[in-house]
């Protein structure tokens, strides 16, 4: 890791409410964690299928105030300690975002420290640079989660070069509509994968979606019909559906391309490491495959431990340090971005 630009070390109180996670973590120098809680509203959103905006809203504001007492608590540090407070403005759902923000902003304000605004997807791809002290930029990464698909550059610390994205569903929400057509429910992703270590991955061919003319896109919403037609074709045939076989020959479509795209981006272009971040990015088959993929084409892997997948405080942190020493602060106008573009401040 390159040397610090700063003279004494940066503490960073990382505030994360984008979706369903409300997280906060004290991180020093970008890359050492002292501390990372999360509280999960996982269960609560099962009854329904899927995350209710609403109710995650209503949840983060119950839980904010813990989350972050717990973060200081853990990392044996007071808020006055803190060098800045950093938190996720976007991309996100609107209300759960304007929770942390209206938190970081008032905590900046009466502590007297100053905000960074931090891009979610910023967060997942700097989660890397937590567990893997040797990586730093340039690399490529493959970003995956249920909002977001995409295959960038990462051309230095918060720069980016967007080579690929989808165009329609991401993979995680792939994941989800397909596990809720199949009755595995709420969580998909999980779900779908400890399904397909059961079944055939070659049980059915499933389509792979190319985009003309743009070679790094994705395209999800033909693969998902698909599964759909398929599931519906049975039913009205009568025939039995074996859910770990369909599991299996789905995920397999998706690691498929996510795999291949990856790869064939990192060879030609010359780079010779590749990095996963996002929830789908803790997936087994995912894991596997681009393994034994990048050993093939000699291409060095990385990606966090599932923890730091999901939704999490910590790599907001890590994002954050890296905008702080590079001079980024928020204004007290900072406010909400649910739509926000990787690339955009």
């Amino acid at each position: 890791m390159k040397k610090n630009r700063t003279e004494e070390d940066v503490y960073i109180l990382a505030i994360e409410s984008s979706c369903d996670e409300t997280a906060a973590a004290v991180v020093k120098n970008g890359r050492e964690v002292l501390s990372n809680v999360i509280s999960s509203q996982i269960a609560l959103h099962t009854l329904y299928g899927g995350v209710v905006p609403e109710i995650a809203s209503r949840k983060h504001i119950e839980k904010i105030n813990q989350v972050i007492e717990a973060a200081l608590s853990q990392a044996s540090m007071t808020l006055e300690e803190m060098t800045a407070i950093a938190v996720t403005y976007g991309p996100g759902l609107v209300g759960a975002l304007l929770v942390g923000v209206a938190e970081a902003k008032a905590i900046a304000y009466g502590a007297g420290k100053p905000l960074v605004g931090v891009h979610h997807i910023e967060g997942h791809v700097s989660a890397n640079f937590i567990e893997h002290p040797d990586l730093e930029p340039p690399f490529i990464c493959l970003i995956v989660s249920g909002g977001h698909t995409h295959l960038v550059v990462v051309k230095d610390y918060g720069e980016f070069e967007i080579l690929g994205r989808t165009r329609d569903d991401a993979a995680g929400e792939a994941f989800d509509k397909v596990a809720r057509a199949v009755g595995l429910g709420y969580p998909g992703g999980p779900k779908v994968d400890k399904a397909a270590k059961e079944g055939n991955p070659y049980a059915v061919r499933f389509p792979r979606a190319k985009v003309e003319k743009a070679p790094y896109d994705f395209s999800f919403s033909g693969l998902k019909s698909a599964v759909l037609n398929h599931i519906n074709h049975a039913r009205m045939m009568g025939e039995e559906i074996c859910v770990p076989d369909l599991a299996a020959s789905f995920q397999y479509a998706v690691v498929d391309v996510l795999v291949s795209h990856t790869v064939e981006a990192a060879r030609e272009l010359g780079y010779r490491r590749v990095a996963m971040a996002g929830g789908v990015a803790s997936n087994s088959a995912l894991r596997g495959e681009m393994r034994r993929a990048c050993k093939k084409a000699g291409l060095e892997l990385y990606y966090p431990s599932p923890v730091l997948c999901t939704d999490n405080g910590a790599m907001i942190g890590a994002a954050a340090y890296y905008e702080y020493i590079n001079g980024a602060r928020s204004g007290w106008d900072l406010n909400a971005v649910p739509n926000l573009k990787l690339g955009e401040r």
